[in-house]
């Protein structure tokens, strides 16, 4: 936290008057496009490329150097690539990321578990935060998912994660809360949290160029989406929290699903958003994006043999910053928000007050 809050001005900075250039704290590598799920909200699988290989991770990783604070491996679904755990050791031995999130389906508990043992093991002094996605109980997730007993795998995996000891480990659950399950989300927020995660979090379903979802009506009603997050908001105040930690974490989301609220009323941007500063997007092919929304390429790595600075202080990222920064976009995606409210000091001012001296108010 220190190494962040040590940083905000600098990023501001470079916000408002585009220096000094600073690599970003938050990235997003997805590792491909491969997924074996067949979701509702997601058509991700369709897209096709040539993979980056290991040995082109190791060029990135040490181009990139240790500006991570924070490393999100995802898909399609990121297990499913060849080599995952040699790719994620290999962006810890280069960059020494403070965290590491890997979101996955959980359908292929054996190698999702040895994977993250593996995982775990060698990045010891990295956060190893894995999300396992359930966005209904039973046959609403198969059915969601488009997998046959899907929810039975997951929860396995769920239950053979958790019985893994590493400190530095954390099972999370997420629900992409769309339109196909906004009306029973309570029901499915109740079961789920009474599992015990870790983290308990949700994010609404978006249409992203990224997933191919663009016109596909896969967002949730405005105001059942409302009425959903104002409940899981009431539970997350009234849980019992005991380690400032957790209660900082917690107190993030709140702020996040009242941001998403805002910004679906007011069709803006609430807060400035700092997505090609703070954030950064590297696609399976090496494609560099400000944001998985927009999924625009601002230069690939391989055409400019894998320097990634090159990229970030280029011109397309400048005319890119440019736009963002004149609110011709919004949008609630979650990885970026938490950066963006980072810089926002009205809401870390909430967050100090809520972890430190109020937890329920």
């Amino acid at each position: 936290m220190i190494y962040i809050l040590s940083r905000l001005i600098i990023y501001k900075l470079f916000y408002h008057i585009g220096f000094p250039k600073i690599l970003p704290m938050n990235y997003t590598v997805s590792v491909t496009y491969t997924c074996n799920s067949r979701c509702k909200t997601c058509n991700i699988y369709n897209r096709k490329c040539k993979e980056l290989s290991l040995e082109e991770y190791k060029k990135l990783s040490q181009n990139i150097g240790k500006s991570p604070y924070w490393i999100t491996f995802s898909g399609g679904e990121p297990f499913l690539k060849r080599k995952f755990s040699s790719i994620v050791k290999l962006f810890y031995n280069n960059c020494k990321p403070k965290i590491i999130n890997i979101p996955s389906n959980g359908i292929m508990t054996k190698k999702i578990v040895q994977e993250v043992k593996e995982i775990c093991e060698h990045c010891k002094k990295s956060q190893i935060i894995i999300n396992l996605s359930i966005d209904g109980i039973g046959e609403q997730h198969n059915q969601i998912r488009n997998v046959p007993d899907n929810y039975t795998k997951v929860i396995n995996t769920y239950n053979q994660l958790k019985k893994l000891e590493y400190k530095n480990l954390s099972i999370g659950i997420h629900t992409v809360i769309s339109k196909f399950n906004v009306d029973s989300f309570s029901s499915i927020a109740n079961n789920l949290m009474s599992l015990k995660a870790d983290q308990y979090i949700t994010e609404i379903a978006e249409e992203r160029n990224e997933l191919i979802t663009i016109n596909s009506d896969i967002s949730p009603d405005p105001i059942k989406y409302k009425s959903a997050v104002d409940f899981l908001i009431h539970r997350i105040k009234h849980l019992k929290i005991t380690k400032k930690m957790h209660r900082i974490t917690q107190s993030f989301r709140i702020e996040y699903y009242n941001l998403v609220k805002q910004i679906l009323r007011d069709k803006t941007q609430v807060i400035p958003c700092y997505a090609g500063i703070t954030s950064v997007q590297i696609s399976p092919d090496g494609e560099v994006w400000a944001c998985c929304i927009k999924a625009k390429s601002l230069g690939n790595l391989r055409k400019n043999n894998y320097n990634f600075k090159q990229i970030w202080t280029s011109k397309n990222f400048n005319v890119e910053r440019k736009s963002i920064k004149n609110k011709e976009c919004y949008c609630p995606l979650a990885n970026a928000s938490y950066t963006n409210m980072l810089l926002d000091f009205k809401i870390l001012s909430r967050v100090f007050y809520r972890s430190f001296l109020k937890w329920w108010d």
